[in-house]
């Protein structure tokens, strides 16, 4: 593990994504609450799932630091044009490295947790582009990721520096 003793505690902020892409059917099972089988609410379900995995990321990544979440929002909204179910999980913590990996988990177990509710009902669900959107804190400041055209063409995100007096 790096050593991380020497840095300072900051504040440090992670959103991450996935998308979750299904048939328009599965996803009115999703819309209706049921899931597969009546398996129950899968929006619920799988917000929990990315709530209880990120606070345990040092355990499922070996050689990541436990840190203190001091809060997450977790986002999971229903796309007919995808058609799917889009993930989006912030979180936020005060210490000495950031959140981006515990973001990356959050979204991921989410869109996991919706593959494994609707599974009974097509088992061709697609989790798609786990991904960190944006982070801000600590030494290298703030990142965002590039707009959608500007990272097919080849920008995968840029480093936004604010100017410090």
């Amino acid at each position: 593990m790096v050593d991380v003793g020497a840095k300072a505690e900051t504040a440090r902020e992670a959103v991450a994504s996935a998308a979750v892409r299904m048939k328009p059917a599965t996803l009115a099972l999703v819309a209706a609450g049921t899931g597969a089988r009546g398996k129950g609410d899968v929006l619920a379900t799988a917000r929990i799932a990315a709530i209880a995995a990120l606070k345990r990321t040092a355990e499922w990544i070996p050689l990541c630091h436990p840190v203190r979440v001091v809060g997450t929002d977790v986002e999971l909204t229903l796309d007919r044009a995808l058609p799917g179910v889009r993930v989006r999980v912030a979180v936020r913590a005060f210490d000495r490295t950031g959140v981006e990996m515990e973001a990356m988990v959050g979204a991921a177990a989410a869109a996991l947790t919706v593959y494994d509710m609707v599974k009974g009902a097509e088992r061709g669900v697609e989790v798609q582009a786990v991904r960190l959107e944006e982070k801000r804190g600590g030494k290298s400041g703030e990142w965002r990721r590039a707009a959608a055209g500007a990272a097919r063409a080849g920008g995968a995100g840029r480093r936004v520096r604010r100017s410090v007096k």
